[in-house]
């Protein structure tokens, strides 16, 4: 009787030790797919947040855009002569070269953090500048029409940064 204890006891020993190691193993492979999933979750967050982040700044440097834009129109709805209009001018041009360059930066931090629709929607912001800043440039060299065109060209630059706006709050909204 001795030995059958002497087996019983064994066997239930190597059972137990067994099943300790088969738990630990499950328990750790557990923990680390609850890591894996909490690092993947954190990530996401951390994109979602720098994207949110890159797309309110170019959404906010477009609205300044905007701003100097309807200063160009009240400047040319004003009645004043062309040479009273000239400094004010030439001020609003260096305003949007310098928001043009900030909305530039802007756009390169979109193009690194993606997604590429977003990317894309924001260029075409960038493109939609290049127009009204034509007509200014021609309106100071003294084209007759040029402050007439320029008020033409708002309506598509405000029509991309819409879209933008609309393209960018479905990348945040999917993720």
């Amino acid at each position: 009787m001795s030995d059958s204890t002497l087996w019983i006891s064994s066997l239930t020993a190597g059972t137990a030790v067994l099943a300790s190691w088969v738990t630990s193993r499950g328990t750790a492979r557990a923990a680390q797919i609850q890591s894996t999933a909490a690092e993947k979750t954190q990530r996401a967050i951390r994109i979602n947040e720098a994207r949110r982040a890159a797309y309110v700044r170019l959404i906010e440097q477009a609205h300044r855009m905007a701003e100097l834009y309807w200063t160009v129109s009240d400047i040319h709805k004003s009645g004043a002569t062309r040479s009273e209009q000239l400094p004010a001018l030439k001020e609003v041009q260096s305003g949007l070269r310098e928001a043009y360059g900030k909305l530039r930066h802007f756009i390169w931090v979109i193009n690194l953090e993606g997604p590429d629709n977003v990317a894309h929607a924001a260029e075409t912001i960038r493109l939609s500048t290049r127009p009204p800043y034509r007509a200014l440039e021609a309106a100071i060299a003294g084209e007759r029409n040029a402050l007439a065109d320029f008020d033409q060209h708002y309506d598509p630059f405000w029509a991309s940064v819409l879209a933008f706006v609309s393209t960018a709050r479905s990348a945040v909204h999917d993720l």
